[in-house]
């Protein structure tokens, strides 16, 4: 029988993971995600991510695909999952795909939440998903910074070297927002592809014009230089980032 390819929606708790790919330095939310399929395939089988996130990253709407050549109903393959899956893992969604379906390669966009906590204390039951920061933020500021990022631009100073070759690190965003309600500040950008720790870079000099180190002017002075990131742009904490949802036609 022939192979039949699936498309899934994936969310996951990425506080005990050393990120979606395989690492050598601990469990890999793709390690889970395969154990579990091999299972249900009674053979190995290679899921393929639309994305990688980081250590302690966390994902609402991660999409990934993969062949199985014992075919299951995708409502049935959801359940069969989640029953086998650790707690902080959940199938979202499942559906056929086309036999040439590549859910990185098809992806046309993807947006990123960033949740920073303003504040003189964290609530607990918030502290594996959102960063603290006491300091006052000029929001402002920060909205004023982030409206620069918009564009296609060379983000090399807003990213960590990936140790493996790229073709370019030229990205577009389509859109770059800061918003505060209360104490809760969120970070939502949306763009066509993104680097090495680019978002966390992205929201770390933000951090840093909002507590008034830097000026929003800074972020088209690095953009324009486009030399490789130094300590003057920091990386925010992986906790407080979410893979919000990725676009596809």
């Amino acid at each position: 029988m022939l192979p039949r390819r699936y498309k899934v929606v994936i969310a996951y708790d990425g506080t005990a993971y050393s990120g979606y790919q395989y690492q050598d330095n601990g469990i890999a939310v793709q390690q889970r995600l395969e154990e579990v399929l091999a299972v249900l395939n009674r053979a190995p089988v290679r899921i393929f991510g639309s994305s990688r996130t980081d250590a302690g990253v966390h994902a609402k709407g991660f999409v990934a695909h993969f062949d199985l050549t014992t075919p299951i109903p995708p409502a049935n393959l959801v359940r069969a999952m989640n029953t086998r899956l650790p707690p902080d893992i959940r199938i979202m969604k499942a559906a056929y795909a086309r036999a040439d379906f590549d859910a990185r390669k098809d992806a046309k966009g993807k947006e990123y939440r960033y949740f920073v906590y303003n504040a003189d204390i964290l609530p607990p039951h918030l502290a594996p998903y959102w960063t603290f920061c006491h300091r006052p933020l000029d929001l402002k500021a920060m909205q004023d910074a982030a409206a620069r990022f918009v564009g296609r631009h060379d983000f090399v100073s807003f990213a960590a070297n990936p140790h493996r070759d790229l073709e370019t690190t030229v990205r577009r965003i389509f859109s770059f927002t800061v918003k505060k309600r209360g104490p809760r500040v969120v970070f939502t950008v949306n763009g066509d592809g993104f680097l090495y720790k680019q978002v966390r870079s992205m929201v770390g000099f933000l951090l840093s014009v909002g507590k008034g180190n830097e000026k929003p002017e800074a972020v088209t002075e690095l953009l324009e230089a486009a030399t490789p990131r130094t300590a003057r742009v920091q990386t925010a904490p992986g906790k407080g980032l979410f893979l919000w949802k990725v676009r596809y036609r």
